[in-house]
């Protein structure tokens, strides 16, 4: 799928104050940084921000961070962010157009960042156990066999996350695409540090699995369309 650029991102998302910049500087520090003790779930790859910000409301005894690589991607997240969070003062201009960014507070929902990144970077900026769960939902498949590298759980990936996940933590993944899904199946299989404990090849149909789930814009799209929904959850040994 072509990314569509949207002029301005980049500066929309630098300004922004839920924005973590250098992120390095935050490695083992995050509660620090969020003002509590409460457990830390990393999501990877942003969509429009419907699933991060609603496990945010639903469980606010945990800290989330949101990561995305692309701005223009990313910057959809945060204008959802901000319509949900009503005292956002908003960007005002001055009169050469350039922006001025007032002081925001934001207290609905409080327990959200956010990292423009890519997670192939992730064990520098989250220390050795300091992340409780990580979520991939519905990412690029890179279909072609020389991109398997790209995947999100290819054994590059699986490596960081094994590095910053706690023992028992978990990777929890959706995909309407069955060539993602069994390639991850395959791939979080084969390492030893990592055990399968559920998957469904349909989660619209899986009673209990279902009840636990929140919906993202790509599953309600793709189950309206009658694409199956598989979903997998590892842990951590």
């Amino acid at each position: 799928m072509r990314l569509r650029n949207i002029p301005g991102a980049d500066e929309r998302v630098r300004r922004h104050p839920a924005v973590v910049k250098r992120p390095e500087k935050k490695k083992g520090n995050w509660q620090l940084l969020f003002g509590n003790k409460q457990p830390l779930f990393v999501k990877i790859g942003m969509g429009r921000g419907q699933f991060l910000l609603t496990m945010a409301k639903k469980h606010p005894d945990r800290n989330f961070v949101g990561v995305e690589r692309y701005a223009s991607v990313l910057v959809r997240g945060l204008e959802l962010f901000d319509r949900q969070n009503k005292s956002y003062g908003g960007e005002r201009c001055k009169g050469d157009g350039s922006i001025l960014v007032a002081e925001k507070k934001y207290p609905k929902i409080t327990n959200v960042r956010f990292l423009c990144m890519d997670a192939i970077g992730l064990d520098q900026v989250f220390a050795p156990g300091e992340v409780e769960g990580i979520y991939l939902n519905f990412s690029d498949p890179w279909p072609k066999a020389r991109h398997g590298k790209r995947r999100l759980t290819s054994s590059g990936y699986l490596a960081q996350y094994t590095n910053i996940l706690v023992p028992q933590g978990r990777l929890e993944m959706k995909t309407d695409n069955f060539g993602l899904f069994e390639f991850s199946m395959l791939s979080v299989g084969s390492v030893s540090d990592w055990e399968i404990i559920e998957t469904t090849f349909d989660l619209h149909n899986h009673e209990r699995m279902l009840r636990e789930n929140v919906m993202t814009e790509y599953e309600e799209k793709f189950s309206s369309m009658g694409n199956p929904i598989y979903r997998m959850i590892a842990e951590k040994k």
